[in-house]
């Protein structure tokens, strides 16, 4: 990439004061944003900006602007939509994605599009192209990798457009009911009520993308239905959309009771972060024991997501990256320490053959 500092001037049609004003956000805080983040500086008047930096940061910024400004042309009713901050950072994230490899755009962002009653979903990075892909080509597929990445949402997104294309009949969300580390106690109401603080994750993506009033009236239906894990157990599940979440808290036995539960026609995503398991110490999690049962079954697919694929707020990314680092440098220390006492065994048992002889 050139280190040479240019600047890149460029209008913003059609002009107008109040897309304007969402474009740049409150005192220029998107605006503020991009500079931060890409490294450049920017400087506008009305329509006009000018953008300084390095080229290849200077005209990525430009793309993110024209695409920002689309996004803030008006809506039913003539209202313009307020840019979000989350917004500008997935377009950021959007446009470094798109400097991949030429032979890997029409794969990338194109082919693996997913349409929902909110839109045309994208993947934001390789990763997710990758398992969005995979998802549309494999009966099971896991996501495994750190909090923010899309796991989640991106699974829910391609059970809806199953169901709108009508090639399930249903969906099925389900977790393990574990508390991350607290015991609640016994929580009232009946069976959906006591389930539903564990899958609300899965609950705030359909209301997104179907609207809160028609999710209702499909789980009335019994077309999206939500249960734990363990009422999973006897049951043959065809033609559904199946997503099993936080998976890294099944027991190992869970894990094969949900694998063996998928029935014709059916196609299941199992997502989890095994750097989260809140199991008790003494059981291994289902899903550590799938990656290294399952990985040679050719039809099943293992997508693993990295810090860089982190679409939330970039301090998250950040987080993500310092557990990384220290999870290494933990497995290195029990490494050294088990060498030592493994060492220290072989020398105490030289020496009682030693004395024996």
């Amino acid at each position: 990439m050139s280190q040479k500092i240019t600047s890149i001037e460029i209008y913003l049609e059609p002009a107008s004061s109040q897309r304007l004003a969402s474009l740049c956000g409150p005192f220029d805080d998107n605006l503020k944003q991009l500079e931060r983040r890409m490294g450049v500086e920017i400087t506008h008047r009305d329509n006009y900006f000018q953008i300084t930096g390095r080229h290849a940061l200077c005209l990525a910024v430009s793309k993110i602007l024209r695409s920002l400004y689309v996004e803030t042309a008006p809506v039913k009713g003539g209202s313009i939509p307020d840019l979000e901050p989350d917004q500008v950072h997935l377009a950021i994230q959007e446009s470094n994605a798109l400097e991949q490899d030429a032979e890997d755009q029409p794969v990338y962002g194109k082919e693996v599009n997913i349409r929902t009653k909110r839109g045309v979903i994208k993947p934001r990075t390789p990763n997710q192209a990758s398992y969005i892909a995979n998802m549309l080509g494999h009966d099971v597929t896991f996501g495994i990798g750190p909090a923010g990445t899309g796991k989640t949402y991106l699974a829910v997104a391609a059970a809806v457009d199953a169901l709108e294309r009508q090639e399930v009949r249903r969906i099925l969300l389900t977790r393990p009911a574990v508390e991350a580390g607290e015991k609640l106690g016994f929580l009232p109401g009946d069976l959906s009520q006591k389930v539903d603080p564990y899958l609300r994750p899965l609950y705030d993506a359909l209301f997104e993308m179907l609207g809160f009033e028609k999710v209702e009236r499909l789980i009335e239906r019994n077309v999206i239905e939500v249960a734990p894990l363990a009422y999973m157990r006897g049951r043959t599940l065809n033609d559904a959309y199946i997503i099993l979440d936080e998976s890294q808290n099944t027991t190992v036995e869970q894990m094969k009771m949900f694998l063996t539960r998928i029935g014709f026609n059916s196609r299941a995503v199992i997502t989890g972060d095994i750097t989260q398991i809140d199991l008790p110490r003494h059981q291994k999690s289902g899903l550590r024991h799938a990656i290294e049962v399952l990985s040679e079954v050719e039809a099943l697919s293992f997508n693993f997501f990295q810090a860089a694929d982190v679409v939330r707020h970039p301090v998250v990314a950040a987080i993500v990256q310092a557990y990384e680092v220290q999870d290494e440098k933990d497995r290195a220390e029990e490494a050294q320490r088990k060498a030592a006492r493994d060492a220290s065994r072989e020398a105490a048992a030289g020496d009682n053959a030693a004395k024996s002889s």
